[in-house]
């Protein structure tokens, strides 16, 4: 595979011969799919498709390629051969570097169309050239792209993993625990909480094991590993249709290999098969 290499940046460039473009009509963005694979339009502006952008934004280069975002009117239809699909249906079909440029770019597009005004006095606010960042020119207010922290953890119990079926979840889907970081919480203390509060039971040992933006709509998912300390599986019902302890050779239906769920899944895989 090869070793993309993305640059963020927000100063749009002098000169753009052509360039990767996400257009996107609400969170849905702009793309053809062929044989099982899709791809975001290369062109120099959206007005090669025929498409007026109510705002665009620069985010980038990939590969030294310039990436731009945009937004669209949401009763335009796409043009001929190409479609606004989801990024969760898009996660297989797009090449690895331009999905995650693509979960940038909808965050951005989402941050400067609900950032338009001031969130303390009401006045437009202005767009810094070189950094994404709107200011208001008036009380002075910034603010960034929109983050949510949120926590996903991998509790084992000796050679079995604790996954759980979310009520939003089709039926069969499991995953491991997840949740976000309240006001005034350190993560560690989210694990412990989320955990008890979802499964009824007390981790230890809570160790970090990475972290991935997700864009839906503009988490930071910061993934730890945890032993199991003690109680009994206790679901909460407005959140968890199942949960159970699962052996590394006997697995339910699991998330895709790109998400840092799965991540945590194949690493308790690797350490506990043969």
């Amino acid at each position: 595979m090869r070793n993309h290499h993305f640059v963020p940046a927000a100063q749009v460039p002098h000169t753009v011969r052509a360039a990767h473009w996400f257009i996107f009509r609400d969170t849905r963005l702009l793309v053809r799919v062929d044989s099982g694979s899709a791809t975001v339009p290369f062109i120099v502006k959206p007005v090669a498709l025929g498409l007026a952008t109510v705002r665009s934004q620069f985010v980038g280069y990939l590969d030294g390629v310039p990436c731009f975002s945009a937004e669209i009117d949401p009763d335009t239809p796409p043009p001929p051969d190409m479609q606004f699909q989801g990024l969760r249906t898009l996660y297989p079909l797009l090449d690895e570097a331009i999905f995650w440029v693509a979960a940038r770019a909808v965050q951005i597009v989402d941050w400067d169309r609900t950032h338009q005004f001031c969130g303390q006095c009401g006045t437009p606010t202005t767009t810094k050239v070189d950094e994404h960042v709107k200011i208001c020119p008036n009380c002075a207010l910034t603010n960034y792209p929109r983050l949510a922290p949120a926590i996903i953890v991998a509790v084992e119990r000796g050679d079995r993993l604790l996954l759980a079926s979310n009520a939003r979840f089709p039926r069969g889907f499991y995953s491991v625990l997840a949740g976000f970081v309240e006001a005034g919480e350190s993560l560690e203390q989210t694990v412990a909480r989320e955990i008890m509060e979802e499964v009824g039971i007390s981790v230890s040992d809570i160790r970090y094991f990475g972290s991935q933006p997700w864009p839906f709509p503009h988490s930071l998912m910061i993934a730890f590993q945890a032993q199991y300390a003690g109680g009994d599986l206790v679901l909460q019902k407005s959140e968890i249709r199942d949960a159970d302890w699962f052996s590394a050779d006997k697995l339910p239906q699991l998330p895709p290999p790109l998400s840092i769920a799965r991540q945590l899944i194949d690493d308790f895989v690797r350490r506990h098969s043969g």
